[in-house]
């Protein structure tokens, strides 16, 4: 089958819109066509070089689309279905068994192996073979063939259009949230970088009912955005001196919690600082492999703090997508105000005001 996708063709490069073919439906997957992507940091940091994924390949991974058929083992779809496209897993290691699929122990050769466990990809071009399979989707096509793993089925009712981002971004920040750090009613909570996922992490602290919610991040316009989201507190640590201000905003007790999505060391160095006693600090953003940060363990040791990383939210995602869109129904999780629309054509313009600070979250229409 003859599709158009955006190929990541060497590191640093930018996508090219070009024509590829699609091979034959595996019994354990759905074809898509999809209607709308999310633009993730992590495509981004695949592109760069930064998480190794071999290149050419497709990337994308926060599809929303319609099923157009089924292998011959799906049972969880029928065609027709709308759906919205999540990470892979395997299905059957330890963590799978337990639940915990965002832990997967195969979760690179599921996500960034770029083939199918057979060591096939799906897409080619004259004979070329190219990467597919990023995340069990690679969405920046026009179709793909997804593994039953990645397909959460979503009301028709509700626009694909801005679903998408659900499946990794939104996903992450308010699963962190909601779903690890499970803050109780009255709790403070700061969120380091106010992005996509920071910002899902704001409104899921809403959710929860933090009593203060601080947003930190050196873009004032993002900050506006956080207040109408949920946050009490706002600091543009560019000008500011983020310890004091959050020392001043706690009252000199220290956060209950921070998520942190920059995974900068010196970021990660004053959240510890900042965090109070029995206080989580969660890292969710990505950085290169061997970066390290240091943490201050004399004085802080009668703390009893807690350090975790966090992926994917920790969330089933079949499970907690629904659970997000409810919320949104409900006009308690309005994800909708960080999306920016951008056509096919602009995917490269998307990443670079993605970048710039000027989109939270670009939105690809097919």
């Amino acid at each position: 089958m003859r599709i158009t996708a955006a190929v990541a063709r060497s590191t640093g490069a930018e996508f090219t819109i070009e024509e590829l073919e699609l091979d034959k439906l595996r019994p354990n997957e759905v074809r898509v066509r999809m209607v709308a992507t999310g633009i993730c940091h992590t495509d981004a940091i695949v592109r760069d070089g930064v998480v190794p994924t071999p290149l050419p390949a497709v990337l994308g991974h926060e599809g929303a689309g319609v099923v157009e058929s089924i292998g011959d083992s799906v049972t969880s779809v029928v065609p027709g279905d709308h759906v919205v496209l999540a990470a892979a897993f395997c299905g059957h290691c330890k963590r799978c068994r337990r639940g915990e699929m965002a832990y997967c122990e195969n979760l690179f050769a599921a996500d960034f192996g770029g083939r199918r466990l057979d060591g096939s990809t799906s897409l080619s071009k004259e004979g070329e073979a190219i990467s597919s399979h990023f995340f069990g989707q690679s969405s920046f096509a026009t179709y793909a063939n997804v593994v039953e793993e990645s397909v959460v089925k979503v009301d028709p009712d509700i626009p694909l259009e801005i679903l998408g981002p659900l499946g990794c971004g939104i996903n992450t920040g308010a699963g962190t949230v909601l779903n690890e750090l499970k803050p109780e009613i009255g709790d403070s909570l700061a969120v380091f970088g106010t992005g996509a996922v920071g910002s899902a992490a704001i409104m899921a602290a809403k959710v929860a009912g933090c009593a203060i919610i601080i947003a930190v991040d050196v873009h004032d316009a993002r900050l506006e955005l956080a207040r109408e989201l949920g946050a009490t507190h706002t600091v543009n640590s560019l000008n500011e001196d983020l310890g004091s201000r959050l020392a001043q905003i706690t009252g000199d007790a220290g956060l209950d919690y921070v998520v942190d999505t920059t995974a900068r060391p010196e970021l990660l160095r004053q959240a510890a600082d900042s965090i109070g006693v029995r206080g989580t600090v969660a890292l969710v953003g990505g950085a290169k492999p061997g970066t390290e940060a240091t943490f201050e363990v004399g004085a802080s040791l009668s703390k009893g703090w807690t350090f975790k990383t966090v992926v994917q939210g920790s969330s089933v995602l079949q499970v907690f997508i629904p659970q997000l869109i409810q919320l949104w129904q409900q006009g308690r999780f309005p994800f909708e105000k960080i999306i920016k629309d951008y056509d096919f054509a602009n995917l490269n313009e998307g990443f670079a005001d993605s970048k710039r600070g000027v989109t939270v979250k670009p939105v690809i229409v097919f």
